[in-house]
């Protein structure tokens, strides 16, 4: 207290106190100043560790220890059922790299009695064999295919638990060996193992440096696999041995779906129901046998036989397990799971029937959408309607009009002369059609004959024989498409995407379906924007990678339906006799049980690196032999560049220093998948184009091909030009006026206004133009697929035949 009782008052900072930066402290802030800040509150989703039901550290660790082993327990239990009483057979397929390995000598070993208490049992042919050994509790099936047919060794590699390379002892494999390696490469390895001939008909001394040597070569190709010698009885109980106990590798497009390759194939026609005298109808049943593998067979999926399409299954039956390793029951079937009934086998024993398909349940056959033609909003016209039409079209006159007359003018002048129109407009419009309807291929055409030179003509008098003997080996036809091919390649190469504005029709008519863009990158393009009639036949999803997680989590679930291992027979309706035809003939037989989704249409994308080994340029829109997966078929991709925006550049050739993106129509595939492309000659040889992958299913995924309109300036004065040889006309000038300019040299500007009526503009640019730079204009327009889907592929001419044919043009 002051003297006088007066209270004293405390000290107020003025206006003008300082204030002192504080501390910059970031985006941290200590405990008490959040809870200051909060001021008691809490949030929704601040939960205890309990609730939220986060475990420490020490629990996390267990955790992770737990998932590690029952993972490892996973595997070692699927390799243990491989090869044993409750698995399928061990499945090993003798491939042969070399002309001179032998692989019917490495079966004979494989079947002799030096094992120790081998059993064999044939099963068909020699060209496929059961081998038991009780001693180890060990089955295989051996199967030998035909190395000359490349469709038939890459089917029965898709299935084969294991390969067995049957190498030269000198120089391992040959050319067509290489080939044949670089497909299996494409398409998934599985486990492997190397053997060579020959090398104990050789010196000691020399025995050591040859697998040497051999071991060098095969490492660039197998780093980590095994050599083994095969010449004795011994050597063949180690192969076994080794094929037994060797780690499996797994595939991914084969674990996700059951698979069953044909031991014993039987056909039975479907009879028309007319009494005694029916007649075949051209299909029927056919009952394939054989072990279930990948994962349980579902009864009520469609089943696709490689090389032949999708069909249905009518039941699955359980016969005599031909293989067992002790005589005991075969497996019975799960209680509450499958239904059990027995069938009369006819001559033989009764049959028990594991399940049969509910027709309810069974999924259709359906591949293409149901195409409402009302969705346009027009009325259908009637039969009566087109026939009338077509009279018209017939009796109509062709009259001689004032040019620029339209059709709606010209159907009211009367003429009694029937003459031919000689109307600009209309052929211009027909012929914009048809280039339309060609897509690319007459801007290549008229790109690659304008720019590239004229072909030398060589001449020859007084030819030997020789030379007369090469000639007649060679095609003149596919020579000069080839040189044509070669010309547009290059042309495309040297002056990308560039073409010439013809004279004869407006540029305004010939590319009235492109446009400009101001970015390729950042402009919109609406991707449902004027769809082709074809996208109304096809499936698409809402979101594809969310669907395949949901369906292949499904089917990694599955616990009903033909246990993996079983020996079952499967009753496949529909079935054309074409199929036993091809099984009668050596070929084998694989069944794949489909997805959800499978069997329908839509666009798939595929990415893909041009193989080393193809020189010639390959275009789009060519039709290729595609093996996807399980699946094989022809189409005609469109081809695309491999980016991430949402617009993607159209690629008019196969580049070889880029991954491509083959788009095409073809039944849903979910990946992961390899794919393999090769293009078929006209006399029968398949060529390996390209190798890669499934990438997605999209049908908005957004392909645009780009036109590159080029003029020369012919006046400049500073900034503004004056350009020529990019149009002809008035018209084209002011119809192409918004779209903006580009030079080689980087300079872009825009049309500032027409000059004349000869084509001259005259144009601004953003800096100085130099008097040899080129002015560019780039105008887009979507393409799509063209749907040439076949599922039928002939079968290539075998490599025996193609030397010969080599040798006859060399």
């Amino acid at each position: 207290m002051a003297a006088g009782g007066e209270q004293q008052q405390a000290h107020r900072a003025g206006l003008y106190k300082q204030k002192n930066k504080t501390h910059k402290h970031g985006k941290h802030r200590t405990k008490g100043e959040v809870e200051r800040e909060n001021k008691g509150r809490v949030a929704a989703m601040a939960v205890t560790k309990k609730q939220r039901r986060e475990l420490s550290k020490m629990d996390r660790r267990h955790k992770a220890g737990q998932l590690r082993r029952n993972k490892k327990d996973q595997v070692l239990a699927e390799k243990r059922r491989l090869g044993s009483g409750d698995g399928p057979p061990h499945l090993v397929a003798v491939v042969t790299l070399h002309a001179s390995a032998d692989a019917a000598s490495v079966a004979r070993l494989l079947r002799a009695e030096g094992g120790g208490g081998l059993v064999r049992v044939t099963q068909g042919t020699e060209d496929c064999f059961g081998l038991v050994l009780p001693r180890f509790k060990h089955r295989f099936i051996f199967v030998r295919p035909d190395t000359a047919d490349l469709h038939t060794l890459l089917d029965v590699a898709k299935v084969a638990d294991s390969l067995v390379f049957v190498l030269d002892a000198a120089v391992g494999w040959d050319s067509y060996g290489e080939y044949c390696l670089s497909c299996l490469f494409a398409q998934g390895l599985p486990s492997h193992v190397l053997v060579c001939q020959g090398v104990a008909a050789l010196p000691v001394k020399k025995r050591a440096d040859c697998r040497r040597a051999l071991s060098r070569l095969t490492e660039s190709r197998f780093p980590d696999a095994r050599l083994l010698p095969l010449d004795t009885e011994q050597d063949a109980a180690l192969l076994l041995r080794h094929l037994g106990s060797q780690k499996q590798r797994r595939l991914g497009f084969r674990s996700r779906r059951s698979h069953l390759l044909a031991q014993c194939v039987t056909y039975m026609p479907t009879c028309s129901d007319n009494g005694p005298n029916a007649l075949p109808m051209g299909l029927g049943t056919l009952r394939v046998s054989g072990y279930v593998r990948g994962c349980p067979l579902q009864v009520n999926r469609l089943i696709h036989i490689v090389g032949h399409g999708d069909f249905q299954l009518s039941q699955i039956d359980a016969p005599t397990d031909p293989l067992p390793i002790q005589l005991t029951q075969p497996h019975p079937a799960k209680p509450g799971k499958v239904d059990v009934e027995m069938t009369d086998g006819g001559d033989g024993p009764a049959v028990r029937v594991l399940m049969k398909a509910d027709p309810a349940q069974r999924e259709s056959l359906q591949t293409e959408a149901e195409v409402d033609p009302m969705d346009r909003e027009q009325t259908w016209p009637t039969e009566e309607e087109l026939q009338e039409a077509e009279e018209e079209l017939k009796n109509r006159r062709v009259l001689k009009v004032p040019k620029g007359t339209s059709e709606y003018q010209a159907s009211w002048i009367v003429d009694d002369e029937v003459g031919e129109a000689s109307d600009d407009s209309c052929d211009d419009s027909c012929d914009d059609d048809d280039d339309m309807m060609e897509e690319a291929d007459e801007d290549e055409r008229v790109s690659g004959v304008e720019c590239m030179e004229e072909e030398e003509e060589l001449s020859s008098s007084g030819r030997g024989g020789t030379d007369q003997q090469y000639d007649e080996g060679m095609d003149e036809a596919e020579e000069s498409e080839g040189l044509k091919r070669y010309r547009e390649a290059r042309a495309h190469e040297i002056f990308p995407d560039e073409i010439d504005t013809p004279l004869d029709v407006p540029a305004r008519t010939r590319f009235q379906r492109y446009r400009g863009l101001k970015s390729f990158r950042s402009s919109p393009w609406d991707p449902m924007e004027n769809l082709p009639p074809d996208y109304s036949r096809i499936f698409q999803f809402q979101n594809f990678e969310r669907t395949r997680r949901r369906v292949v989590a499904e089917a990694a679930q599955e616990e009903e339906g033909a246990m993996v291992g079983w020996y079952v027979t499967l009753h496949v309706v529909d079935v054309p006799p074409s199929v036993m035809e091809s099984f009668q003939r050596g070929r084998p037989l694989l069944l794949v049980s489909l997805l959800p989704h499978e069997q329908k249409m839509s666009v798939m994308h595929m990415l893909v690196h041009r193989h080393p080994s193809n020189t010639e340029p390959i275009k789009s829109k060519e039709e290729l032999v595609f093996q996807c997966g399980f699946r094989r078929f022809r189409a005609s991709p469109t081809f695309s560049q491999h980016t991430a925006a949402d617009k993607h550049k159209m690629e008019r050739f196969l580049r070889a220093d880029a991954p491509t993106v083959m788009s095409v129509y073809a039944p849903i595939t979910f990946p992961t998948a390899g794919v393999l492309v090769f293009k078929q000659r006209d006399n029968g040889m398949q060529d390996l184009v390209a190798t890669g992958s499934l990438l997605s299913c999209n049908p908005q995924r957004v392909v645009l091909k780009r036109i590159v309109l080029s003029g020369h300036p012919f006046k400049i004065n500073r900034r503004s030009a004056v350009v020529r040889y990019m149009f002809f006309n008035r018209d084209d000038i002011l119809w192409f006026k918004p779209v903006e300019l580009r030079t080689k040299w980087g300079r872009r500007g825009h049309i500032k206004e027409p000059l004349g009526t000869h084509g001259h503009m005259k144009c601004v640019f953003d800096n100085q133009l130099r008097s040899q730079d080129t002015v560019m204009m780039n105008l887009y327009k979507r393409v799509y697929p063209r749907w040439t889907y076949d599922p039928y592929v002939p079968l290539p001419l075998p490599w025996v035949k193609q030397e010969q044919i080599h040798s006859i043009q060399m």
